[in-house]
């Protein structure tokens, strides 16, 4: 039986954090998506891409002939990569339904006389019901993004109420999340114990840790593949973020969550040993997990400047 010494122990810890994250994962985009309704906010080239990569992924957890732990784990990225995939997209055409309807609505017949009403002409009557710009001085000055940002606030709740506590609720944001991400680092390393005690998990001797001769080519090159996806997957959802100047509708802990499971990963890779010939076979995983975090980190500071912003007094539509 191989000792279990700190830098194993170490390693076994980060890799049972890493898969308590990726377990988690996608659950708070989901609750996010549900709760608003829609699936505006994330890109679904973002999690197509992603999809590709959890394959590629599967691909070569059969191929190389990894344990079936690894290879379950790797399914159920995929399953739930698509059940994301499917409520994003029922929530994108119910909503493009629901709008098409309501402008089929506005042109409709008048229910006075009769009369069709094209959109088009009862355009000024809409706007001079609407209260927004009567007898304001310079109020024509205003675009109508900021009548738009009203009418979804007055329906939403009252706006000041929102804004005055904007400050408050992010910081209670942060510390639910934060609260969130030490309960799976506790999670996963109990659940690591759990493991160890009940002899599941064993350490694994350097010497087969630094062998790569054995792997498949085609293993390694899906390997590279899946890291190529997993790196290029964020980029149109930070394309997205930029020209939306927003990030509503996505959810932080989503990505906290990815943050924490690729940091861990790369860690328990390393823990484990750092010859030379053990890291350029874990090379593609190292690329996949620890160079998507640059990009995570990119999506966090949207997230900050984007939410001041969208704070009060800006006429963007947060939708």
């Amino acid at each position: 039986m191989v000792e279990l010494t700190p830098r194993e122990a170490l390693s076994g810890i980060c890799g049972s954090v890493s898969l308590a994250s990726w377990i988690f994962l996608l659950i708070p985009q989901l609750i996010e998506n549900y709760r608003s309704q829609s699936a505006k906010g994330i890109s679904l080239a973002f999690l197509t891409v992603w999809l590709l990569g959890d394959i590629a992924n599967f691909s070569g957890a059969v191929w190389a002939g990894l344990v079936p732990t690894v290879i379950a784990l790797a399914i159920y990225f995929c399953f739930a990569d698509v059940v994301l995939i499917a409520q994003c997209l029922y929530y994108n055409i119910r909503n493009a339904r629901r709008r098409r309807a309501r402008a089929e609505s506005s042109g409709s017949t008048d229910g006075a006389n009769g009369h069709v009403v094209d959109a088009d002409e009862r355009q000024p009557l809409l706007r001079t019901l609407s209260g927004d710009n009567i007898g304001l001085p310079g109020s024509r000055r205003r675009s109508s993004t900021a009548s738009a940002k009203r009418r979804d606030s007055s329906a939403l709740g009252s706006l000041p109420t929102i804004t005055e506590d904007d400050g408050e609720s992010s910081g209670r944001t942060w510390m639910k999340n934060g609260i969130s991400i030490v309960l799976v680092c506790v999670v996963g390393a109990l659940g690591w114990l759990i493991a160890w005690k009940a002899g599941v998990w064993v350490p694994t001797p350097l010497d087969n840790g630094a062998e790569a001769g054995d792997e498949p080519v085609g293993a390694e090159i899906l390997g590279y593949l899946s890291a190529v996806a997993y790196l290029g997957a964020r980029i149109p959802q930070i394309i997205k973020n930029y020209r939306e100047k927003s990030c509503e509708g996505l959810s932080l802990l989503f990505f906290m969550l990815s943050l924490l499971g690729n940091a861990t990963y790369g860690a328990q890779i390393l823990s484990h040993s750092t010859e030379t010939r053990y890291v350029i076979t874990n090379l593609p995983w190292l690329i996949g997990s620890l160079g998507t975090m640059v990009e995570d980190v990119i999506i966090f500071v949207q997230f900050h400047l984007y939410k001041n912003m969208n704070g009060p007094g800006s006429s963007l539509i947060i939708e």
